[in-house]
C-alpha cells in the first residue's frame, strides 16, 4: 500500500484523484474545507490553505510515494484591469504553493526511491487566450518548475504536469452556469465536450504509478483537443 499526498482534495478533479487513490492507498489530503472527504477509508485530512499558511508542518509519512498539487484558480479578466495584486495572488497559490508542499514534502518523497510528483497547469499557456493573462503567468510559470525539478530529481522523483482545459467543476462554475454557456464551450473543443473531473483523475493517477516510471518533465494536455486542433 502506497502513501499519497493531495493538496486541493476536497473538491473537483482533486477529489477526483483522492477517490481513485484512496481504494487501494493511504491518502493525505490537505484542503480547506473536508465534507466530502467524510467517511472516506484510508483517507486522513487536514486544514491547509496554501494563501495564508506561511509553512506547512503537518505530519508526513516517513515516505511518501506521491504529492499532486490541485490547488488553483481562475481568474479572468480584460488585461487592463488586471492589478499587480492579480498577478501576485495568481502567482501564490498556483505557483508558491506548490514550491512551498514539494520542498517540506521533497525528503520524503525521495525515500520512497520512486516518487513522483504531479502538477497542473492549463491549454491557456500553449494556446494564446484573452483575458488569461495572470492565470496563464503563473501556470507557464508551472510548466518551467516541472522541467526544471524533473532534471534535478531524476532518478528519485518524477515531476510531470496536467494541462487541462475547461473543466465541470466548481471552480469553472460562472463559465458553465447558462445552458447556452455549456453549449458554446461544448462547441470549441473538438471531441465536442468539456471535460469532467475524472477524465483529469485518471491521468494524473496514471503518472503516479508504476506504469508512469519511464516518464518525467511531460506537460500532457488533456484538453479535448483544443490546444492543438481545430474542427470544421
Amino acid at each position: 500500500m502506497k502513501n499519497y499526498l493531495i493538496i486541493g482534495g476536497s473538491k473537483g478533479i482533486g477529489f477526483a484523484i483522492v477517490q481513485k487513490l484512496a481504494v487501494h492507498n493511504n491518502v493525505l489530503v490537505g484542503s480547506r474545507t473536508h465534507e466530502q472527504l467524510q467517511g472516506l477509508l484510508q483517507v486522513n485530512y487536514f486544514d491547509y490553505d496554501v494563501t495564508s499558511d506561511a509553512k506547512p508542518s503537518f505530519a508526513l509519512p516517513e515516505e511518501l510515494h506521491g504529492l499532486v498539487y490541485c490547488a488553483g484558480s481562475i481568474n479572468l479578466k480584460p488585461f487592463h484591469r488586471l492589478s499587480e495584486e492579480d498577478f501576485i495572488d495568481d502567482l501564490k497559490i498556483n505557483l508558491l504553493g506548490a514550491v512551498k508542499v514539494i520542498q517540506y514534502a521533497l525528503p520524503a518523497l525521495k525515500k520512497s526511491g520512486n516518487g513522483s510528483v504531479v502538477l497542473f497547469s492549463t491549454v491557456a499557456v500553449q494556446t494564446g487566450m484573452g483575458f488569461h493573462a495572470s492565470i496563464a503567468s503563473a501556470k507557464g510559470a508551472i510548466e518551467g518548475l516541472t522541467r526544471s525539478l524533473a532534471a534535478e530529481l531524476a532518478p528519485l522523483v518524477r515531476v510531470n504536469c496536467i494541462a487541462p482545459s475547461l473543466t465541470n467543476t466548481l471552480l469553472a462554475e460562472k463559465l458553465l452556469n447558462t445552458p447556452e454557456k455549456l453549449e458554446a464551450s461544448n462547441k470549441r473543443h473538438p471531441l465536442g465536450k468539456i471535460g469532467q473531473p475524472g477524465d483529469i483523475a485518471s491521468v494524473a493517477e496514471f503518472l503516479l504509478s508504476d506504469n508512469a516510471n519511464w516518464i518525467t518533465g511531460q506537460v500532457l494536455h488533456v484538453d479535448g483537443g483544443l490546444g492543438v486542433l481545430r474542427s470544421m
